[in-house]
């Protein structure tokens, strides 16, 4: 089966190494995000290319993490890499696109372990993200 393969949920087969999933929940979901919170109770490492990461919670290799990139980010803000253990991130503001698809705000998205991926946005966003083994470059 060819790798980095988008299906909608309606002809997806167990997910196999490289494929992704997305769900646009939109329709039906709605965030309200505090960004007074997440100012004060967030520690923030910023990359200098418009984007930073906050980082909510870690526990052995696994962490949940927050990405906010402004409305105009540096070309090359997300670089290529993999995530050994997978990715699983909701869109909570703006857009991502990646080489897979385009996920807007309210997006859940899976990517399985070792799938390569190089995301962009458009507009401000926020992103949350889990990562259950990390994150490698690629």
């Amino acid at each position: 089966m060819p790798t980095n393969i988008h299906r909608s949920p309606d002809d997806s087969p167990p997910l196999g190494l490289g494929m992704v999933f997305t769900h646009d929940m939109s329709n039906w979901l709605g965030f309200n995000i505090d960004d007074a919170w997440l100012q004060e109770n967030v520690s923030w490492r910023d990359f200098g290319t418009g984007v930073r990461l906050g980082k909510l919670k870690r526990e052995d290799a696994t962490s949940l993490v927050l990405y906010e990139a402004q409305s105009e980010v540096e070309v090359n803000a997300f670089m290529p890499h993999s995530h050994p253990g997978g990715e699983c991130y909701v869109v909570l503001e703006g857009e991502v696109w990646d080489e897979d698809g385009t996920y807007p705000t309210g997006s859940i998205v899976w990517m399985n372990r070792e799938t390569t991926h190089t995301p962009k946005t458009r507009g401000k966003t926020l992103i949350l993200v889990l990562w259950p083994e990390g994150v490698k470059t690629a």
